[in-house]
């Protein structure tokens, strides 16, 4: 109840004190404090410069950011105490400079950024996950083209060496028959494509279609089998596959069926369950 009270704004032209935000379908419960911690930021001007009535709600009336949800508890957590702590195996580096720049955290931005020495020379605060399993992140605004140019460099697919694994694609489907087979076969699309194998592997073939909310800051020699894709097509999934060299080396499936009512002769709903297993060799 006290928090729910804290929730409501005193008026039409004020902000509450406690703030519910929904940013990409993820809820946040913070202070209105943190969200201004940092002068002239994107949240800042949201909530300091403007009125509950001028920013976008959810249907719960929660306050509505169109980005990435995992990734915001980071900048969250940076604006509490202006400090980035990041888990030791955290291969989303680039994406949070993204999301950084996005909100106009400059500071926070360029502690994502790897530094960049007089003789062009990457410095060794990138983390290991960064190296594993992403190109590491552009240099700040004020690097310079040699700067850009040498982020570059350090991580060229064209250079690495592919490592060798395995990866599994499963999708469940379903479809009804009824009793004209030929004619009344009614398909429905495929739910959702799951991937199981190497985090590092299914990233690096994968990338940013890759939906990791199930399983978050999985390390990069960890296996998982609760990722799935953002797209429903078995044939994107397979393109990507074969761009990086895997090749299906095995296939299985499962079927049951059931009907939609007690009358035998009623339509009959099939459900199966299929994996794709590929390989990548050195």
């Amino acid at each position: 109840m006290a928090l729910a009270e804290a929730c409501k704004p005193r008026d039409d032209s004020h902000f509450p004190d406690i703030i519910e935000l929904n940013v990409g379908g993820q809820v946040y419960v913070t202070r209105l404090q943190t969200l201004v911690a940092v002068p002239d930021s994107l949240l800042w001007h949201m909530f300091s410069r403007r009125t509950p009535k001028e920013l976008a709600r959810d249907t719960k009336g929660r306050f509505f950011l169109d980005r990435d949800g995992f990734l915001f508890r980071y900048v969250l957590d940076y604006l509490r105490d202006l400090t980035l702590v990041l888990p030791d195996y955290f291969p989303e580096r680039s994406r949070l400079r993204r999301e950084a720049d996005f909100f106009q955290l400059r500071e926070l931005a360029k502690k994502l950024c790897p530094q960049v020495s007089k003789d062009n020379s990457i410095s060794e605060e990138i983390s290991h996950s960064d190296t594993e399993d992403g190109p590491p992140p552009c240099a700040s605004a004020g690097g310079g083209e040699a700067a850009l140019r040498t982020c570059t460099a350090v991580r060229s697919p064209s250079m690495d060496s592919r490592k060798s694994g395995y990866i599994t694609v499963g999708y469940r489907g379903s479809y009804t028959i009824g009793r004209d087979i030929q004619t009344d076969a009614k398909f429905r699309r495929v739910a959702r494509i799951t991937v199981c194998g190497k985090t590092s592997l299914a990233k690096e073939v994968f990338g940013d279609t890759l939906n990791e909310s199930r399983d978050p800051d999985r390390p990069p020699e960890r296996y998982t089998s609760r990722y799935y894709l953002k797209y429903n097509f078995l044939e994107q999934a397979f393109d990507k596959l074969t761009e990086v060299g895997f090749h299906m080396v095995a296939c299985s499936s499962t079927g049951t069926c059931a009907y939609t009512s007690n009358d035998p002769g009623e339509d009959k709903i099939w459900t199966s369950y299929t994996e794709y297993v590929f390989c990548r060799e050195q």
